[in-house]
């Protein structure tokens, strides 16, 4: 029982270690995808977190039931065909970008925050992520048993910090009179959903086949989806009482916790760093799979591999990545989840019963 709690939460912690990398760590995805709506950015954050529980629970089901390996044999099975190899394509060259965004937020960070080179924030982040995912599936559990913990204490000591100073502005009257810059925040709310529970399948596709825990896994991702709507909440509402001066900044929290003083600053700037950690060793573990399958290479290889690609493409800038890359993928996910649906209903609710 003990046991089965603990994997639980390892997890939850994983589910939101892959998800919460650079960009929601930063606010910089929270601004962009839900923040710009204004109080409807809430419903969107909402619609989010019911898509992570239907697709992740769908997605161990799926896995377990098929014995799958790797995210390439889940879409493989959900979308045959063109299609299928083209959202598999796709997917791929989003968790490299990905993994690319990560190495060029680490090299921003300490570059404009402690006046380093760049490289020395990519080297640091390459070689650390390398380190650990030689540890395979026991290194990416360990690393965010650690730092979602941690994550979680500081953006909530943030939020509190920041209630007890905005007393005045903490009603529901004043949240609704902000003003919105776009208006469909229904299909950003989808884009972000889609691209997350997507790349997020690169690792639940592999957990699901190494424990087999069907139920252990569904409560792990209810808890993780639970924890991460309520750290995207305060996130984005701490944001919205800050329009529109956020939008003059590539890290808007920090902008937030600027009034806190250097501490507090250097304690966002340590998760954040830690927080894009996570997410860089989820996303190499997830290629790192799929390419040694699909390539008949060790692990340790293709980890190898995936890593010196990012390099070269982590060149293109941390902004302009998120700004184009994820809102394309994000497309193609909403197709797949459709897809998923139809494989659903085919399969299980469509699906002829045997005559006892």
């Amino acid at each position: 029982m003990k046991k089965s709690l603990l994997t639980t939460f390892q997890l939850a912690a994983v589910f939101i270690g892959t998800i919460v990398g650079a960009g929601l760590a930063s606010g910089e995805e929270i601004t962009l995808f839900f923040t710009r709506y204004g109080y409807k950015s809430f419903y969107g954050l909402t619609i989010c977190f019911l898509i992570y529980i239907l697709m992740g629970f769908f997605t161990v089901s799926v896995s377990i039931k098929y014995k799958l390996t790797s995210y390439n044999e889940f879409i493989k099975l959900i979308s045959p065909g063109f299609l299928g190899f083209l959202i598999d394509k796709l997917t791929g060259l989003f968790l490299l970008s990905g993994a690319s965004i990560i190495l060029a937020a680490s090299g921003a960070l300490f570059n404009q925050y402690f006046h380093i080179s760049k490289w020395f924030g990519i080297v640091l982040m390459l070689l650390i992520s390398l380190y650990t995912l030689m540890k395979n599936t026991e290194g990416l559990i360990e690393i965010n048993s650690f730092i979602v913990p941690s994550l979680i204490i500081i953006i909530t000591t943030i939020f509190i910090l920041y209630m007890l100073f905005s007393k005045d502005m903490v009603n529901s009257s004043f949240i609704k009179s902000i003003p919105n810059f776009k208006t469909n925040w229904i299909g950003s709310a989808l884009l972000y959903a889609g691209f997350n529970i997507l790349s997020c399948s690169g690792v639940l596709v592999p957990l699901s086949f190494e424990l087999k825990e069907k139920s252990t896994l569904q409560w792990g991702i209810f808890l993780g989806a639970t924890v991460l709507t309520v750290i995207a909440f305060m996130l984005n509402f701490m944001l919205l009482l800050n329009v529109p001066y956020i939008f003059k900044y590539d890290i808007p929290l920090l902008y937030i916790a600027n009034r806190f003083g250097a501490f507090i600053q250097i304690l966002l700037l340590m998760i954040m760093w830690l927080e894009m950690f996570s997410t860089e060793v989820s996303d190499v573990y997830s290629l790192g799979k799929t390419l040694s399958h699909v390539l008949n290479i060790s692990y340790e290889k293709s980890i190898i591999i995936v890593l010196l690609l990012a390099v070269p493409i982590s060149q293109f800038g941390f902004v302009n990545l998120i700004t184009y890359i994820y809102p394309a993928f994000g497309v193609v996910s909403i197709v797949f989840m459709l897809q998923c649906g139809v494989f659903y209903y085919k399969n299980e609710i469509k699906k002829p019963k045997k005559n006892i």
